[in-house]
C-alpha cells in the first residue's frame, strides 16, 4: 500500500481537482445567473457577466487540465498537458486565491452557497492543482523566462475587461473600475497584480528546477 499510494495520489488529486472545479463552477453559474438577472441583465448579459471574470476563466482551464491529464478529452486538450502550460496555471491559479484573499475577501461575506461556491473556486481549487503540479506535473524544465510568457494570460484577460468596460458600463472587479476611479489607480493595481504574478511565476520556476524530482521527472529519466 505504501508503495501504491505515490502512484494513486496525483490521480486521486486530478480527480478530486476536476470534480471540484467542475462542481464550483456549475454552483457560481447556477447562482449568479438569477442574481444578475434581478439586478437588470438579460439572460445574455448575464453570461457575459458570468463568464468575465478571472476567477472563473482560469478555474475552467484547470478543471480542463485535470479532464485532459485524466483522459477524459479524448486527445483534444492536448495543448493544457505541455509543461509550459501546465507550469504558468500554477501562478495564475495561485493569483486567483492570493488576490481573493488579500483583497476581495474583505468587500463581501458570501454566505451559504455563495460561500461554498467562493471557497471552492478561490481556495480549494488552487490548492488542489498546485499541490498535483508539486507532486506530480513538474518535468523540471521551466525555464526562469517564463513568466514573461505566462504573463500572455492575464494581460489579454486584462485587456478584454477593460475594453469591455465602456460598452457593458461595468467592469467585474472594482479595482479595474477606471470609469469610477479614474486611471490612476487602476494602472497602480495593476502594476501591483502584475508584479506579484511575475513573483509567483518566478516561485513556480524555482520549484520546477530545485526541488526534489516529481513523479512525471521521474517517469522521463527512466524512460531514456
Amino acid at each position: 500500500m505504501a508503495r501504491l499510494l505515490p502512484r494513486l495520489l496525483p490521480r486521486l488529486l486530478q480527480w478530486v481537482g476536476f470534480l471540484a472545479g467542475l462542481g464550483g463552477l456549475i454552483l457560481q453559474f447556477v447562482l449568479t445567473i438569477p442574481a444578475s438577472m434581478e439586478a437588470g441583465r438579460s439572460l445574455a448579459g448575464s453570461i457575459v457577466f458570468f463568464f468575465s471574470f478571472f476567477t472563473v476563466l482560469t478555474n475552467i482551464l484547470v478543471m480542463l487540465t485535470h479532464a485532459a491529464g485524466l483522459g477524459l478529452d479524448g486527445g483534444r486538450l492536448a495543448v493544457l498537458q505541455r509543461p509550459l502550460v501546465r507550469a504558468g496555471l500554477v501562478a495564475a491559479i495561485s493569483l486567483v486565491g492570493l488576490v481573493y484573499f488579500l483583497i476581495l475577501s474583505a468587500l463581501w461575506q458570501p454566505q451559504g452557497w455563495w460561500r461554498v461556491a467562493d471557497t471552492t473556486l478561490h481556495y480549494v481549487t488552487p490548492v488542489i492543482y498546485a499541490l498535483w503540479w508539486l507532486i506530480a506535473g513538474r518535468d523540471g524544465t521551466s525555464r526562469w523566462r517564463d513568466p514573461l510568457l505566462w504573463l500572455v494570460w492575464p494581460l489579454a484577460y486584462l485587456a478584454y475587461a477593460l475594453a469591455r468596460a465602456p460598452i457593458a458600463g461595468e467592469v467585474p472587479y472594482p479595482f479595474l473600475d477606471y470609469l469610477q476611479n479614474g486611471w490612476q489607480p487602476v494602472l497602480t493595481a495593476i502594476g501591483g497584480l502584475l508584479v506579484l504574478f511575475i513573483a509567483l511565476g518566478l516561485a513556480v520556476v524555482a520549484a520546477d528546477r530545485f526541488l526534489p524530482a516529481s513523479q512525471s521527472q521521474k517517469l522521463r529519466d527512466n524512460s531514456r
